[in-house]
């Protein structure tokens, strides 16, 4: 059993930067391919960013050059850099792990099976 734990959101004003972390616990965190997703008020779910345990990244298109992804397989935690923020980048933020497939970067959330609690964030115009 895997837990992750999301830290870092809160509000902040167009143009700003937040970091987000996400602790994992268990021994393999190496192995395992990590995600973030996001959840806008009324939206479905949807893709951000994922990293494989070869630090392989993938990014959607409306963060690609603002967001970066990161891995600390030291300290079993991802990291979500979030520069030149958006009020359209409000959502919930969720990390993920997929354990099954750790050499895959996904955009698909059925590939994660663990998932975080979620964090807020919020960007003011």
């Amino acid at each position: 059993q895997v837990q992750l734990v999301e830290s870092g959101g809160g509000l902040v004003q167009a143009g700003g930067s937040l970091r987000l972390s996400c602790a994992a616990s268990g021994r393999t965190f190496g192995s395992y391919a990590m995600g973030w997703f996001r959840q806008a008020p009324g939206k479905e779910r949807e893709f951000v960013a994922t990293i494989n345990w070869n630090n392989i990244i993938s990014y959607t298109d409306s963060v690609k050059g603002r967001f970066a992804i990161s891995r600390d397989n030291a300290k079993n935690t991802v990291y979500l850099q979030m520069n030149s923020l958006k009020p359209e980048d409000t959502a919930v933020y969720y990390c993920a792990a997929d354990s099954a497939h750790g050499w895959f970067a996904s955009s698909r959330m059925d590939d994660y099976d663990y998932w975080g609690q979620g964090t807020q964030v919020t960007v003011s115009s």
